[in-house]
């Protein structure tokens, strides 16, 4: 998963060019590395490091080397910790925000993305990553923690326990109320929620297939999302046009 994450925050983040750029969470994640800007900063809410590294704990024991690589922290250091529906940011002042699994995460998520709306300059770029409930990991997911409400066994969730889970749809309106247009969009991760590493490998055949056949299916979407704001344009090259002179009034001599 984070091997997916990790190739679709690169590709997208790659051109977008500006001053500032802030990822929201999920220090795993080096998101971004591929981006240019020359102030990036790597922020983490502390209420929720313990939820955030069981997002990345391997499976099925050790992980494989690609893996390991990827879940190493972005930059290696937290540059601040701060809440996510806080930003200590003035207004209109950061080029893009990453929020890999913040939302899910946020005490109040739609509080989270106004406060992102906030802190973003018009035309800014906004990037999401999460995990979609229309999904086998989704129902896995609502199986387990209705056996937990049930006394039914002492099992370990496959995700983590914290947060709720954003439909794709629900987020799309949200960031439409906010101001958002949604740039890009797309789903991975498409086998099943196996614990095995084995069993995994055996259905990774369901990632090309289902990528074709069942997208909006995934077990994690992705989307880019720009700031608009209503009266406002891009202002290019004024052209100046000649002003033509008027004519002057003819003047009449009188003889006395």
């Amino acid at each position: 998963m984070l091997g997916w994450e990790q190739a679709q925050v690169d590709r997208a983040v790659f051109d977008i060019f500006g001053y500032h750029a802030l990822q929201m969470g999920l220090p795993e994640l080096d998101g971004l590395r591929a981006n240019r800007m020359p102030h990036r900063w790597l922020a983490s809410d502390v209420r929720l490091d313990a939820a955030v590294s069981a997002i990345a704990r391997p499976v099925g024991g050790a992980a494989p080397p690609e893996l390991r690589e990827a879940a190493r922290p972005a930059g290696g250091r937290i540059c601040l910790h701060c809440d996510a529906e806080a930003l200590p940011f003035p207004s209109n002042s950061l080029d893009l925000v990453l929020m890999p699994h913040t939302l899910e995460l946020a005490d109040d998520p739609h509080a989270a993305l106004a406060e992102t709306a906030r802190v973003l300059v018009p035309e800014g770029r906004l990037v999401i990553v999460g995990f979609n409930p229309a999904s086998l990991w989704g129902l896995r997911q609502r199986l387990g923690r209705t056996r937990l409400g049930l006394g039914m066994g002492d099992q370990r969730l496959f995700l983590p326990s914290a947060g709720d889970f954003i439909g794709y749809w629900r987020l799309r309106d949200w960031l439409k109320l906010l101001g958002f247009h949604v740039e890009a969009g797309r789903f991975g991760c498409y086998r099943p929620p196996w614990n095995s590493e084995r069993w995994l490998d055996r259905y990774g055949w369901m990632e090309q297939a289902g990528d074709r056949w069942w997208p909006v299916l995934g077990a994690v979407y992705f989307l880019v999302a720009v700031r608009r704001v209503r009266g406002m344009r891009l202002v290019g090259k004024v052209r100046k046009e000649r002003v033509k002179a008027s004519p002057a009034p003819a003047v009449v001599a009188h003889r006395e």
